[in-house]
């Protein structure tokens, strides 16, 4: 335990130095560079993407699904799945595929999020939003199209697991209560976990209990993994809630202060910002100690995914 405690306050200094510097952080562990590794991943991530949706007639359909699959991100979901994978003794190329198909799911997910119906946001990742682009109406269309496509070699328990994630049980449920607890006085913290739970957890929880199912893992490792994704869901949505007031629309590169407008229920409007960052602390703290029984060398990029999603800035 103590080694594990060591190794987090190592990971910790490495987590402040790459999300404010940008740069290699000043301190790396040996044989384990986070930075080079989210790098490596993404490029793997995005060339798979562009070939599976290649742009061809219709084409303004597949521009628009183009526009928000390739247009960067942090690659968080299937390099969670990739990681998972590599974890139980995996290879990249295994999980690649379905890696893909989260992605395409968390695409969608914020293409949706962000129409006029929904959190009505005219900018994504710094540039207009998707219905901004190219008007509402291909939006859907895209949407309904890219989740459509399933990449060859995505197994039916796969499926099973990514469809329950964004279900009525999952991701929309979590839209859901999210959107309905709008000026709500009645909503209290058990009411917002469940929330933030239900729009980010499912996701990730199926990002990596896929990940390591097809490396391979026991029905023991993928219980832990599937907590562990829902923790970092979680912890998430807790640290978007204290960015959305406490950095601008060009850090962040959608529209700042969107809760405060829509009158949302917030980890910081219940308990305030320094609140939320201890109860930040304390996911963090909780997802490392869920892999603690893992081969921590093996952990290391899901551990240093932790504390970067824990200390990111946008």
């Amino acid at each position: 335990m103590a080694n594990t405690k060591a190794i987090r306050h190592f990971f910790l200094l490495q987590a402040y130095s790459y999300v404010s510097a940008g740069d290699t952080p000043q301190k790396e562990r040996p044989n384990f560079n986070f930075k080079a590794y989210m790098l490596e991943k993404a490029k793997s991530v995005n060339q798979a993407l562009d070939t599976a949706i290649p742009l061809r007639e219709p084409l303004e359909i597949h521009k628009a699904m183009r526009y928000s699959l390739l247009d960067g991100g942090k690659r968080i979901h299937p390099i969670v799945c990739i990681s998972a994978c590599e974890l139980v003794g995996g290879q990249e190329s295994t999980a690649m595929p379905v890696a893909c198909a989260v992605e395409m799911l968390h695409a969608v997910s914020l293409m949706q999020d962000d129409l006029p119906c929904m959190d009505n946001d005219d900018i994504r990742r710094g540039k207009p939003s998707n219905h901004k682009a190219f008007g509402e109406t291909f939006e859907h269309v895209a949407t309904m199209s890219t989740v459509g496509v399933v990449p060859p070699m995505v197994t039916v328990h796969a499926i099973q697991e990514l469809a329950r994630s964004i279900g009525s049980q999952g991701l929309v449920a979590g839209q859901f209560l999210d959107l309905s607890s709008e000026g709500s006085p009645e909503i209290g913290l058990e009411g917002l976990e469940s929330i933030h739970i239900n729009k980010a957890g499912p996701l990730l929880e199926a990002s990596a209990v896929i990940g390591a199912m097809l490396g391979g893992g026991s029905s023991e490792q993928m219980e832990i993994l599937r907590k562990f994704g829902r923790c970092v869901g979680l912890l998430y949505q807790v640290v978007d809630d204290i960015l959305d007031i406490t950095k601008s629309t060009q850090e962040l590169g959608k529209t700042a202060g969107k809760d405060l407008v829509a009158d949302k229920v917030t980890y910081p409007k219940l308990v305030g910002i320094e609140k939320s960052r201890e109860f930040a602390e304390k996911l963090n703290g909780d997802a490392w100690d869920m892999l603690s029984e893992f081969d921590q060398e093996k952990a290391a990029p899901l551990l240093a995914m932790v504390n970067f999603a824990t200390y990111r800035q946008n």
